[in-house]
């Protein structure tokens, strides 16, 4: 374990000019009983309210406070990649904007990499204000991705973790344009732990992530760790090949017999379902086909409007 001179916070934040000010002030009393050289690292991911004139405010009552102000919405991953790549300290903390990840556990993060590990990870807690729909969708999406990826993530992980210097040092070489962090962190491996939290409740706003943003995350998740789903189609066709032939097997017999054989509505049946199954294995390859795309442009992950 190296010593610690300086621990930087980092915040990706859209829209969450309201929280900031709590979220600062619970931060700053953190970081001040650590006894500890720090900086708190915003990145406004493209807001439209006064989230950037907030943080420009805050920056002018305390100089440790920094400011990475993206050109437009990037997206959360990236406004995170952004925060860490502008990260200063020996140790580097990061968490979600809207009060639901408490600063007073950092003190416990720092304990967990005093013991040695590299990457402390968080685990929320039950939490009975989560909806039903959440709750599920995201152990059966963990589920998969564990499946899947052959990686091990924890179903109620977050993004609020503690990196050692010696950790981002190497995870900033990853150059994927498609990110999905939590996977990327288990990839990179050193030793890591993980630290339970009581999620606190959103103090203003409302949550960034609708059922649209949570399934395209899903599907990036999955696609970005895991070549697994461009082997459906091939069980698919195994399947119905074995159908065609115990068919066509049953069709001879009618033939053999002089029997008829009405089959209309299994066949417009079979010709609905095998469409339906084709368009979903093109779907697939397509994903994949756009993570090609995607890396074969080189542009930037991120355009950085102002610096405060």
């Amino acid at each position: 374990m190296e010593t610690i001179n300086k621990i930087s916070i980092v915040v990706p934040v859209f829209n969450e000019h309201e929280n900031l000010p709590h979220l600062n002030e619970r931060l700053i009393k953190v970081l001040v009983s650590l006894n500890l050289s720090y900086e708190i690292v915003y990145v406004d991911d493209g807001s439209s309210d006064k989230t950037y004139l907030q943080i420009e405010k805050l920056h002018q009552e305390n100089g440790n406070i920094k400011g990475i102000i993206l050109s437009r919405n990037f997206g959360h991953q990236i406004a995170l990649t952004a925060g860490l790549e502008h990260a200063e300290g020996d140790v580097i903390v990061t968490l979600d904007g809207d009060l639901q990840h408490p600063p007073e556990v950092i003190p416990e993060l720092i304990e967990a990499y005093k013991k040695g590990f590299d990457v402390v990870n968080t685990a929320r807690e039950e939490n009975k204000n989560i909806s039903f729909f959440k709750k599920y969708s995201s152990k059966l999406f963990y589920k998969l991705f564990n499946t899947f990826a052959n990686l091990e993530i924890d179903p109620s992980s977050s993004d609020f973790r503690l990196f050692s210097r010696k950790f981002l040092n190497e995870f900033n070489k990853l150059e994927e344009k498609d990110r999905f962090i939590r996977g990327m962190v288990k990839w990179v491996g050193f030793d890591q732990t993980i630290v339970p939290f009581k999620a606190d409740n959103r103090l203003k706003g409302e949550s960034k992530y609708n059922f649209k943003k949570m399934l395209l995350f899903s599907i990036n998740g999955i696609t970005s760790f895991s070549s697994k789903p461009l082997r459906i189609p091939i069980f698919f066709g195994i399947m119905f090949c074995t159908m065609a032939l115990f068919y066509s097997l049953y069709v001879l017999y009618g033939i053999i017999t002089h029997q008829n054989i009405p089959g209309w509505s299994s066949i417009i049946f079979m010709v609905m379902f095998i469409g339906g199954v084709q368009l979903l294995s093109f779907g697939i390859i397509a994903e994949y086909i756009l993570r090609i795309f995607n890396e074969s442009k080189k542009r930037p992950l991120y355009v950085v409007k102002n610096r405060i």
